[in-house]
Formats: C-alpha cells, structure tokens, sequence
C-alpha cells in the first residue's frame, strides 16, 4: 500500500513532467510550475511597490531617451500583449536596471554614465528585458519549489529525527552551489544573446554590448568577487568572450537605418 510519502513524490514528479515550457530565441526547455498570470501579477505588485519607495527622475531628456529606447526594444520582442513602461529611478550610486514580468521597466540613473550612447542602453535594457521574456523569475521561483519540495521529502524518508536537519541543509547547499547557481549564470548568459538580437532588430548595432561589458569589466577590475562557480553571474572573461562568440547571429539581425 502507497504511503503518504510515496503519493507525495509521486505527484510531484507528475507535476515536473507537465510543467515544461520553452524559452523563445534559444529553444532551451525550461521548468515552470506557476502560470505566466500568476508572474504578470507578482511583477505589477512589485513594480508598484519599487516606484512607490524610489524617487524617480523629472529630468525629460533622460525620460524621453529611455522611453525611446524602451520601445524599439518592446517591439523588437514581439510582446505587443505586455502593459509595457519605463522608468528612470533618481539614484547616481545604483549602477543597475530591471525587467519585471509583463514589462515593467526601471533604470537607474548610476547607470547613465556607463551608457553614453544610446545602443549601450539600449544593450542593457534588451538584456533585462530578455529576462523578463524568456521568464526567468517563473523558472527561478520554480526551481525552489523543487529544492523546497525535495526537501520536504528527504525530511520524511529520515527516519533518525536526530540527522534531519544536518540532512536538510547539506541538500539545500548542494542545490544551491550544483544548482540554482549554475541556472542563475545561465539565465545572465541567455538574456545577453536573447539581448543581443533584441537591440538589434531594434535598429542598434549589437557590438555596442560588447564594448558595454568591456567598460564595465575594466571598472570592476581589482575588486574582490566570488570565484565563478559561487556567483550569480558570469565572470566578466566568460561574459566578453560568450558575447563575442554571439555577435554574427545579432548581426544577421541589424539592418542600420531601418528604424
């Protein structure tokens, strides 16, 4: 006869088999246990709740600019059925954007200095916006249901009470260093190639996303990082050289003056 357990993780490998989706641009099969409403709802909220907390600029050129930027990158995706809008948070020390499902833009104006030209932001806001497209924040949230759910069940197999949490935690380490990292350098390494054919089917030349992270690689140069294999994202070599590698199928894509 099934034990509780043994139901549990059987419906939860059913869940896993029927919860497979594609990310568009790459073909790459991706995990999704929540449903693309249910990430569109998360993100207003949270979009809601930034802007609420943030002082945003006034400054016009720089709003006109991104705006501009923002939508030929918007319609370069193909997502005419996102509620699209850009921001421009007022903080010089934030060196940083976002894309939040449905695309809710936001770019800080820290970044500006490192974007004088507009197909240098138009490369970091195709990269945030491919996050947001190839759904990303869904596949991480479903990745730790995963970890949570594997969890749950290595707790219920122990029987020694004594070892369940030491067991617990050595799982959720291992997870997190063999996999929701690699997954998260992956998901940095699919928004600059899905970014890259973006800002260049938006009329900008896609080169100017490698001469981007090369500045940005000489500004961080000498300060203390985690060695890849702990760390969100790619190392900048990792990054320069993956870019490079994807320049000629961006290129395919760029046809100067047709925007």
């Amino acid at each position: 006869m099934r034990t509780k357990k043994h139901l549990l993780m059987a419906g939860f490998a059913a869940l896993l088999l029927t919860a497979c989706s594609t990310v568009p641009v790459t073909g790459r099969s991706q995990l999704l246990m929540v449903s693309e409403q249910q990430e569109l709802r998360m993100g207003l909220t949270s979009f809601k709740e930034i802007l609420e907390k943030e002082k945003l600029s006034t400054d016009p050129v720089i709003n006109e600019r991104v705006q501009r930027i923002g939508r030929r990158i918007a319609a370069a995706t193909g997502r005419s059925d996102y509620q699209w809008e850009f921001r421009v948070i007022d903080n010089d020390k934030t060196v940083n954007a976002f894309c939040l499902p449905g695309g809710k833009v936001a770019v800080y104006t820290g970044l500006l200095p490192l974007t004088p030209d507009d197909a240098s932001l138009a490369a970091v806001i195709a990269h945030e916006v491919a996050h947001a497209i190839a759904r990303h924040g869904g596949e991480r949230l479903s990745q730790e249901m995963v970890v949570a759910g594997l969890t749950a069940a290595t707790v219920m197999a122990t029987s020694d009470s004594s070892r369940r949490d030491l067991y617990a935690g050595l799982l959720g380490a291992g997870a997190a260093v063999g996999f929701l990292l690699p997954y998260s350098r992956l998901h940095e390494a699919e928004a600059d190639r899905m970014g890259l054919i973006y800002m260049a089917k938006a009329g900008y030349d896609p080169r100017a996303a490698l001469a981007l992270w090369q500045r940005m690689a000489a500004q961080s140069k000498g300060k203390a990082k985690p060695p890849e294999f702990l760390s969100t994202h790619p190392a900048d070599e990792t990054r320069i050289k993956e870019i490079e590698r994807w320049l000629p199928e961006a290129l395919s894509h760029y046809h100067p003056g047709a925007h």
